[in-house]
């Protein structure tokens, strides 16, 4: 139960204690919540029948899977966390571009987490004891939650790990229950309240509920996926191991929430709204078992991507401890929270969001990865920590701290994805390439690949070559 000391520091050995299990059980207990288990919801809200619905879920997590899940073995070899690991292509500056790509992925999913299983909880305790749910009562919901939520993340790994595995077991009984307590109105057929397809056809509709629900899961961990690995051993665990922990641990973790929200959507008639109707239709027994999980759930979750912001920002700013990051990104999480409760519609917020967030996340994480297989995964620990120790040089220095082609072929490909997404308030001018349907995130991702391959192949090779080296010096004097 001690605070956790370390921020975005290298991982020695020696604590490096976790396997592949526990990186199942985090990526499984922390993710069976409320704010993930409503994304499944979106589907069904976009006009989709049943079986739609759940093709475009396993289409979009099988894609996103295969494509975020290599991103592990970074910091399985590295022993930090992914932004400062990218490090290596962006140069140990211009890794702050995946920092704030993080930053902004954590924040927004914790707000949604809080978000959503507050409205949960207040509409259960409205049931059972009459509290009106006013501005007040949300005040005060919110305002536990995120108390609740900032306490497992300032105490850290260790804690949030014990908290994942507990929340693994008793989550998927409290789901289990909930499917028999809705199965009763469950409905396989579109909801009529949706309106019919949201974008007037089958085919761009179903695409939309594929990145929107499907794909979007697995971007969301592409820089949280290192804050678990970086304390797993390469020694003691080998990266085969490693790689299918988080296959399984991302499909479980997504899948099983995410079709319970699906589920639970058409038995409820969810087809505007989501925690009113979840709330409303469940029968008076289920109510204090969904008051559980809408609480510990949300806590689980929204403590892990809180801990990840606390690292990011701590990469950010240096100087800050983790525990003071993690303390102020819990505040303007929880603003953003009021901010989307008054202001926008749950639908409309969630799809712009996701949508948005992948379009930038993309490139930065088809980089990584063309970095990582170019090196062949070996790293020097010691150079990506040199803006942490507010230090100069190593051989990720590259030009004054940034890879500047590597930061152009990001901003390239995710100028390309903003330029081409589909957003409920926005459409990109680059769709009427597409025929009107969103590949944002193909786009984004292809266009910086190839922009990073094109700009930067002789110093990468240099780069791999100047490591390789290092890590054989390493050995020989060992």
């Amino acid at each position: 139960m001690r605070v956790e000391q370390r921020g975005v520091d290298t991982i020695p050995e020696a604590e490096r204690t976790s396997g592949p299990r526990d990186l199942v059980s985090i990526l499984l207990g922390s993710n069976l919540c409320l704010g993930v288990i409503v994304f499944g919801w979106l589907p069904p809200s976009f006009g989709l029948d049943w079986w739609a619905s759940v093709s475009s879920i396993l289409v979009g997590t099988a894609v996103g899977t295969a494509l975020t899940a290599p991103l592990a073995l970074i910091s399985l070899r590295t022993a930090t966390n992914l932004s400062t690991s990218s490090g290596a292509q962006f140069g140990v500056r211009g890794r702050l571009v995946g920092s704030v790509v993080g930053l902004l992925l954590a924040l927004g999913y914790t707000a949604l987490t809080v978000w959503i299983g507050g409205d949960v909880m207040l509409g259960v305790l409205t049931r059972l004891f009459g509290i009106p749910a006013n501005d007040l009562s949300y005040g005060v919901v919110y305002g536990l939650l995120a108390a609740a939520t900032v306490a497992g993340a300032v105490y850290g790994y260790r804690v949030l790990l014990a908290m994942s595995r507990v929340l693994a077991v008793g989550m998927t009984a409290l789901l289990l229950l909930g499917v028999f307590a809705y199965a009763p109105d469950f409905t396989t057929s579109a909801l009529p309240e949706a309106g019919g397809y949201l974008l007037g056809g089958f085919w761009p509709t179903w695409l939309l509920a594929t990145v929107a629900a499907g794909l979007s899961g697995p971007i969301a961990f592409i820089t949280l996926l290192g804050d678990y690995t970086r304390y797993i051993s390469p020694a003691r665990h080998s990266s085969r191991r490693v790689l299918h922990a988080t296959w399984l641990g991302l499909a479980l973790g997504l899948l099983v929430p995410q079709l319970f929200g699906t589920f639970t959507a058409y038995a409820a008639r969810a087809a505007l709204d989501y925690a009113g109707p979840l709330v409303d239709a469940a029968p008076t027994w289920y109510l204090l078992p969904l008051l559980l999980a809408a609480s510990a759930g949300s806590v689980g979750n929204a403590g892990l991507m809180l801990y990840s912001m606390g690292l990011d920002l701590d990469a950010i700013l240096p100087r800050a401890s983790r525990a003071t990051a993690t303390c102020t990104v819990a505040v303007v999480a929880t603003v953003c929270v009021f901010v989307g409760h008054y202001a926008s519609t749950a639908q409309d917020a969630m799809t712009s969001f996701v949508l948005l967030l992948t379009a930038i996340g993309t490139p930065w994480a088809v980089i990584t990865l063309i970095g990582f297989a170019r090196c062949r995964g070996v790293y020097d620990p010691e150079a990506l920590q040199v803006f942490n120790r507010r230090s100069r040089g190593g051989i990720y220095w590259y030009r004054g701290g940034w890879n500047l082609p590597a930061t152009v072929s990001w901003a390239l490909g995710a100028t390309v994805g903003v330029l081409s997404v589909a957003l409920p308030s926005y459409e990109g001018p680059l769709l009427s390439l597409t025929g009107g349907v969103d590949f944002s995130f193909v786009l984004s991702g292809l266009v910086g690949g190839v922009a990073y391959v094109l700009g930067t192949g002789r110093e990468n090779t240099r780069a791999a070559t100047d490591t390789e080296s290092t890590a054989a010096l390493a050995d020989s004097e060992v």
